[in-house]
């Protein structure tokens, strides 16, 4: 492992230009490539402070045996520049936009004499019409399927189509009037290339000239009683209204975009891309990538953009969650390779607002959908507990977890969370919420929490005659819980029939927090007289992990299934702390500062809060945003603005 001061570039020495730099490893292989409007002020920033880095970048530095870099004369050539390098050196710690498939596209060959329907993947041919990409090739073959009935176009090989042609007999599709049969000389090669050319046009979106014109040939055919084709042409048109079902409109005015949105952690990052083609989404498109830098939005964006659209057909719109820092480098680069102009621009209302909204959410599904594989994995669970054992220097793998958050808004409402992870799965009919007495800060709390939790461990055990003597009693106020199962498997109270609440003692407690929460914990402990329980930390900042009494954080491996079990079990109790916080937040503003209005009940209380969303945004809001709210008059809104003001100061 390298020092990084040990290959540090002299002082002076990095110009101030903008540039292109290349991390290499002790065998010259390039392991980093990144961009900078100024080169001298990028690569300070590597080597100024090393403990301040995120935790794959100090990999990436202590990986690393040497740096050097190329200047250039803009920061569109950076761009390009880094794109040529990242695709030439493929460097194993930048963010690779990469999925385990390639997308299938609906192509119509037609450089050829008699064009062809087909699905096609991979890399694009010269002289073919495309459409995509879509999900799944089985929903290219179902519209294809549905259009034929309208535009028999050939869908054959070339081996099928010769064979067909020498024994003078189309195959099965020329018998079911599904084919046009160029191949026996039904229709000439001009005839079958303008059925082709009308097949394009429908999928290109210009749909509605087909539609009317089997209409009107319908109502003809029934005017001069011949029922059998108005039929048949009633039957095509159905199909062509199934096909358009499948490629709803989501803008006006035929619009082409792609419209990009993102989900992240601080370990992953999630993309989802819809093609809009014609106002119609014609594909979809999603990959999850893991993180190596604190990367905002806009970082996420240009990597994505610069990756996706080296080779890929640009739209003239491109629409994104948040703008690339560079932006306008971005848009010139995109534009040249175009060979137009590209718009990129992040919408702010309407449909295209919508679509993103749309795009987002399925953004989120897929990163939790990822992450949902993972933590279902029997094998990979067991690794991760293994890890965490190994790692912190257990006798055994955690099975069962207990971690602990603190939620409060400036001291107040000050609540805790436990949740329950067993064999790295959550067990929720075991969290329990606390209200916190205590108002001397997080440190505090998390004392406090962990004696209260722990003390009902210990009455308990007296109870069930598992220990002798007694116990102080547990503080008075109340620990609550959400109950989701049955609580099979825990201890019955022989009272009341009921699984005891704290009967189960955790393998490994976890506080969310650096070296003074998890000190905490352990004190809270030692002071029971409890030494089987292992106890440790989870900072945000670095993902650190400290156990009490170290001068030093364990550092897990960033992509670890350790680490990544561990950051599930600490976001779960932030947000069963979060929860329990914004209730107990909700029900003082109900009970207290809007106690003294007149006229204001339960009824109205809670359609301000349906209104507004948030105690917060209710308080933030003006008499004249109130009195939007049904049932609220004039006074009454002035009372409510002059209540929360008073209880704000």
């Amino acid at each position: 492992m390298a020092d990084p001061a040990s290959y540090r570039p002299a002082p002076g020495s990095i110009p101030e230009s903008p540039g292109v730099y290349r991390f290499r490893d002790p065998a010259g292989r390039v392991i980093y490539v990144g961009k900078a409007k100024s080169l001298r002020q990028r690569l300070n920033s590597y080597f100024a402070d090393f403990a301040g880095l995120h935790p794959r970048t100090q990999t990436m530095l202590t990986s690393a045996a040497s740096v050097d870099w190329t200047v250039v004369g803009t920061e569109v050539e950076a761009l390009q520049l880094e794109y040529s390098w990242i695709k030439e050196f493929d460097p194993r710690f930048n963010v690779k936009y990469r999925d385990d498939k390639s997308y299938p596209y609906l192509a119509v060959t037609m450089s050829e004499d008699f064009p062809r329907v087909q699905v096609l993947r991979g890399a694009k041919r010269k002289g073919t019409r495309y459409f995509g990409p879509y999900s799944h090739a089985w929903a290219i073959r179902e519209t294809v399927d549905l259009l034929l009935r309208v535009f028999p176009v050939r869908t054959c090989s070339a081996g099928v189509f010769k064979r067909a042609g020498q024994i003078g007999r189309p195959c099965l599709l020329g018998y079911i009037d599904k084919c046009s049969a160029p191949c026996v000389g039904r229709v000439t090669p001009d005839e079958h290339r303008a059925l082709a050319e009308d097949f394009c046009d429908f999928m290109a979106g210009n749909t509605t000239r087909f539609t009317k014109r089997l209409e009107r040939e319908m109502r003809a055919a029934a005017a001069v009683e011949e029922y059998e084709k108005a039929a048949r042409l009633r039957d095509d048109i159905q199909a062509l209204q199934r096909a358009l079902e499948k490629q709803t409109v989501v803008l006006g005015d035929g619009t082409d975009c792609d419209v990009i949105a993102l989900a992240q952690d601080p370990l992953e990052a999630a993309v989802q891309v819809f093609y809009v083609r014609g106002g119609r989404i014609r594909g979809q498109r999603g990959w999850v990538v893991d993180k190596v830098e604190d990367s905002t939005p806009g970082d996420l964006v240009e990597q994505f953009l610069l990756q996706m659209y080296g080779e890929a057909a640009i739209p003239k719109e491109i629409l994104v969650p948040a703008l690339p820092p560079e932006a306008d480098a971005v848009i010139e680069l995109l534009s040249e390779q175009r060979g137009a102009r590209v718009d990129l621009r992040v919408p702010q209302r309407g449909d295209k607002k919508s679509l993103m909204e749309t795009v987002e959410r399925n953004a989120k599904e897929s990163l939790a959908q990822h992450k949902l594989r993972r933590a279902s994995d029997l094998t990979t669970r067991s690794r991760a507990l293994q890890e965490i054992a190994d790692a912190l220097d257990l006798d055994q793998a955690p099975l069962r977890i207990e971690c602990y958050d603190i939620s409060h808004i400036q001291g107040t409402d000050v609540v805790a969370s436990m949740v329950v992870f067993e064999d790295g799965l959550a067990r929720k009919s075991e969290y329990r919420r606390f209200s916190i007495k205590s108002t001397e800060g997080d440190v505090a709390s998390i004392y406090e929490v962990i004696c209260r939790r722990f003390k009902r461990y210990l009455e308990e055990r007296v109870a069930t005659g598992e220990l002798d003597g007694e116990v102080p009693a547990p503080d008075s106020a109340s620990a609550t819980g959400e109950s989701r199962d049955s609580g099979a498997g825990m201890p019955i109270d022989p009272e009341t029939g009921r699984p005891r609440k704290f009967a189960y003692p955790p393998n490994l407690v976890v506080v969310d927090g650096g070296p003074a929460q998890a000190a905490a914990a352990q004190r809270a402990l030692d002071e029971l007289g409890i030494d089987d329980v292992a106890v440790c930390g989870l900072a945000k900042r670095l993902e650190e992990v400290w156990l009490p009494g170290e001068d030093l954080p364990v550092i897990l491996p960033r992509t670890s299934e350790s680490l990544y079990l561990l950051q599930r079990v600490r976001d779960e109790a932030h947000r069963f702390a979060i929860t329990y916080h914004r209730s107990k937040r909700s029900k003082t503003l109900k009970e207290s500062a809007l106690d003294e209005v007149p006229g204001l009940g339960p009824s109205r209380r809670q359609a301000l809060l349906r209104h507004f969303g948030s105690v917060k945004r209710l308080r933030d809001a003006t008499a004249a945003e109130i009195l939007e709210v049904p049932g609220i008059g004039p006074s009454t809104a002035e009372a409510i603005v002059a209540a929360l003001k008073e209880e704000r100061a």
